[in-house]
């Protein structure tokens, strides 16, 4: 007898506002209810309203911890260890989610991830696995250490739990927007596997309806906007590189564009030089310390990429995990305005 798989669209298909409200409730005491800041010099600059969503504020200082939070605490009594492959975001996330249940967490990491980033996870309680991202398989590797130690795969965006808890970001966009009577004619937020502008877009169209969703990539990782394009998931060229190691995935997840597909209205891609000069507008205009990958959204909004005829619109910072060396050199690049 064969076993069923379950099918990623019809997953997809049952993570509702709902679901995400309640990923809210269960993170609730976990994570940091982020602000939305603006700059008057940078809107005077471009000519309309920017707020940003800025996730680097967030405990481990990332969007990735509300995700794993919420599959972290949904897991049965009965599970004590967990397992997860991440650049470094989820896997901080993961190994302070897992310490908060007593849980074991190991968690596989590319040996070029920022030194930060695997210092975090190890200070978190994680055990850090490195590997080779370009030779070896970060999914075969994890499924294997869950397959010897019976842990419980957390995975960085396939997960509805994990789309859920990131969805708690568009869910407080859109209070925030009502709280101070304003309606966005966009919001932008980066891309890699797409669980948080999954996430954040069901949230946004749902409570937001006149609101478009953007996707903004790294433009050699632009996997999102070709597929949104072709109407299938496409792949990236594995020779391509970028600095923006936290939004790298070679493909857009099949839960996560199953959603992005009808739920964005398209996508911006952006150059490391724009992410680096982004990086320093950041800390210039908003005292925000943002990492390259989590800058590309608030990049394309900084490099006029929206409609001529944008009021307001709302770009989220992703993270702001970002080495002393990578920082300095985008403090080296200088602010755009």
């Amino acid at each position: 007898m064969m076993n069923h798989q379950p099918d990623p669209i019809e997953i997809a298909a049952a993570i509702t506002l709902d679901t995400i409200r309640d990923a809210a409730a269960c993170i609730s005491g976990h994570i940091v209810r982020t602000p939305l800041l603006e700059s008057p010099r940078l809107n005077d600059a471009l000519g309309f309203r920017l707020l940003v969503k800025p996730e680097c504020l967030q405990h481990t200082g990332s969007f990735k911890l509300r995700g794993a939070t919420n599959a972290v605490m949904s897991l049965d009594e009965s599970v004590t260890d967990v397992v997860a492959f991440s650049s470094g975001n989820h896997a901080q996330a993961v190994a302070r989610a897992a310490s908060l249940r007593g849980m074991k967490a190991t968690i596989v990491m590319p040996e070029d991830a920022p030194k930060m980033k695997i210092e975090g996870t190890a200070a978190y309680g994680g055990h850090v696995v490195t590997y080779d991202r370009y030779t070896e398989s970060r999914e075969e590797i994890g499924a294997s250490i869950a397959a010897e130690t019976g842990a419980t795969l957390i995975a960085p965006f396939e997960d509805p739990r994990v789309i859920a808890g990131q969805g708690t970001v568009g869910l407080e966009i859109a209070e925030q927007c009502a709280e101070i009577g304003i309606t966005p004619d966009h919001v932008i937020v980066c891309c890699g596997g797409g669980g948080l502008i999954a996430g954040t877009s069901l949230a946004i169209t749902e409570m937001m309806p006149d609101t478009d969703v953007w996707a903004a990539e790294p433009e050699d990782f632009d996997d999102t906007i070709r597929s949104l394009a072709s109407g299938n998931r496409e792949t990236v060229p594995p020779g391509n590189r970028s600095i923006c190691d936290a939004v790298v995935t070679p493909q857009p997840g099949a839960m996560t564009f199953a959603i992005n597909r009808h739920t964005l209205a398209g996508g911006f891609a952006v150059s490391d030089a724009l992410v680096l000069q982004t990086m320093a507008t950041a800390f210039k205009h908003l005292k925000l310390v943002a990492e390259p990958g989590g800058s590309v959204a608030l990049a394309a909004a900084l490099d006029g990429r929206l409609p001529n005829n944008t009021t307001c619109a709302v770009a989220v910072v992703s993270g702001g995990n970002a080495d002393a060396a990578m920082f300095e050199k985008a403090l080296a690049a200088g602010a755009l305005y």
